[in-house]
């Protein structure tokens, strides 16, 4: 081989230094399969009424469909990350996007319940492996500053819109198709994905000489699961339930105990130099509160354009719509052309307060139809917002990291993501179901004074929806304050340069991850 000529980055032959000239291709796989993980958390929260109803769901049960999926995939994402830098990233995103075709078709032909929530654990763990090798895949085919920016900023729209696009798909698809499809339109999505995989993504061997950390997956994996399972049961149990008390209890000690011992494994599971980091930190905790908040958001909005103001599942998808675009612009128009000559904080803190001025503005809403003049204003401000958050997180988060541990890292990146909306879901929907109850349950008595204990049809039902209405916005307001509180957290641990100061780095203006280093 001349002198010329070299083994680039991503393992193909050809002029030394120059960056693979399909890497833009490579780029739209890594969004499709990005798009299908994001899809899967939001698509089937319209389809679930359907589901239940065929499948004779209780309301007690009903709740698995959606959280064997985010358990699965917020434990199990750490292991997902240190797997894919074990066997190779390629290979890791190729086994993951298979694996989630096949529990996606198992899902859609569910005969029973039992059936539904497994395929959707199965899911869970297939996305748990493809989503850091996706992220990690992206962070080592784009080094130049600029060009990073841009992958980012496509990135960084797909994660923050996906679950906006996934309410609108479920909703076109329920309607229109079946519920079944909301779990089989994964499928021809992952084969052509996988058919892209093997054409334009290119990755380093695997480090065989390593070892998986199987304490550290078994105390850092239940730690998480305990902790998300015992946000879940909040909402029906209450905080004060010794098992939801036991499960947060037991979950913070398992993962206290996984922080002592990745100090002392020899293969570590997640090891401490990367969270060690200022700025890496401050970009996953800015991460993890900005989806709390934004999770409830969704969850929210969707009973109220529904339950309150009566629209049909297409309807609804349509009208997050404006949100999806918002992020989108933040992320790609925005975010993407100036994280390169801006601090990352610069963007991040704005972003997080525009979001959280989006949601305080939903505080005033009420049972009457207000879509146009509450619900449309709070969705760009909330969509800019999040736009300007998610690129230079993930950049931050990303940056200056070493082969050998970028697949985890993109990991952790993602479990803050995950572990942030499981519990913002739980936290803030146990906030608004107990608020309403309490306000119900008062204006209920004192109409029933006034009207001497005679209380009409309408007059019930015109208290509820105010009491529904009541519990969202209180909710939505704590929502905003820990909005605000990302905010702090970004403008405080955040101090990285722009990647503009030093050529070739990157978000942090630190050295490109996939420049070759020695192994630890």
């Amino acid at each position: 081989m001349s002198q010329s000529q070299s083994r680039t980055p991503q393992g193909r032959t050809g002029t030394a230094g120059a960056p693979d000239p399909r890497r833009w291709w490579g780029l739209v796989v890594i969004a499709l399969a990005q798009l299908m993980v994001v899809l899967d958390a939001t698509i089937v929260n319209i389809a679930l009424p359907s589901a239940q109803r065929e499948l004779h769901m209780s309301d007690a049960n009903r709740q698995w469909v959606i959280t064997a999926y985010t358990l699965a995939f917020g434990g199990l994402l750490l292991l997902g990350g240190r797997i894919a830098d074990l066997v190779g990233r390629k290979r890791a995103f190729t086994v993951g996007l298979v694996g989630f075709a096949v529990a996606s078709a198992l899902g859609g032909a569910a005969t029973g319940q039992g059936l539904l929530f497994g395929a959707r654990a199965l899911q869970g763990v297939f996305a748990a492996l493809l989503a850091p090798s996706a992220l990690s895949l992206l962070t080592t085919t784009f080094t130049d500053g600029k060009e990073r920016g841009k992958a980012f900023g496509i990135y960084g729209a797909i994660a923050g819109g996906g679950s906006a696009i996934g309410l609108i798909a479920g909703g076109l698809l329920t309607e229109y198709l079946d519920w079944r499809w909301c779990l089989y339109v994964n499928v021809p999505i992952a084969l052509i994905a996988l058919a892209g995989a093997w054409v334009f993504l290119h990755d380093r061997r695997g480090h065989g000489g390593a070892r998986l950390d199987v304490p550290g997956v078994v105390l850092g994996c239940g730690g998480l699961v305990a902790i998300v399972y015992g946000c879940s049961e909040a909402q029906p149990r209450g905080w004060g339930d010794g098992l939801v008390i036991g499960l947060l209890v037991g979950g913070v000690a398992l993962l206290a105990l996984f922080t002592w011992w990745q100090g002392r494994a020899r293969f570590p599971l997640l090891p401490l130099h990367v969270v060690r980091d200022r700025n890496r930190a401050g970009a996953f905790l800015t991460m993890g509160l900005a989806v709390v908040a934004m999770f409830g958001m969704f969850l929210f909005m969707t009973y109220y354009l529904q339950v309150i103001l009566g629209y049909s599942p297409v309807k609804t998808g349509l009208a997050f719509l404006p949100l999806t675009v918002a992020i989108i612009i933040g992320s790609t128009q925005i975010s993407a052309r100036l994280l390169h000559l801006l601090p990352p904080r610069v963007l991040m803190v704005p972003g997080t307060v525009l979001a959280a001025a989006g949601l305080f503005y939903l505080t005033f809403l009420t049972a009457e139809p207000a879509y146009a003049s509450h619900v449309l204003p709070a969705e760009l401000l909330v969509g800019l917002g999040m736009g300007l958050i998610f690129m230079p997180v993930m950049a931050t988060a990303t940056s200056g990291v070493a082969p050998q541990d970028s697949g985890v890292t993109s990991a952790t990146v993602n479990t803050a993501q995950q572990v942030g909306g499981s519990i913002g879901t739980a936290l803030l929907n146990t906030i608004a179901t107990s608020t309403s109850a309490t306000y119900i349950g008062s204006h209920l008595a004192n109409a029933a004074k006034e009207a001497g204990g005679r209380l009409t049809p309408g007059m019930r039902e015109g208290v509820v929806k105010d009491g529904v209405v009541h519990g969202f916005t209180v909710a939505i307001g704590w929502g905003a304050g820990i909005m605000l509180l990302a905010a702090v957290v970004a403008g405080v641990m955040v101090n990285g340069k722009a990647s503009g100061h030093a050529p070739g780095a990157g978000a942090s203006g630190t050295a490109p991850e996939d420049a070759e280093a020695p192994a630890r």
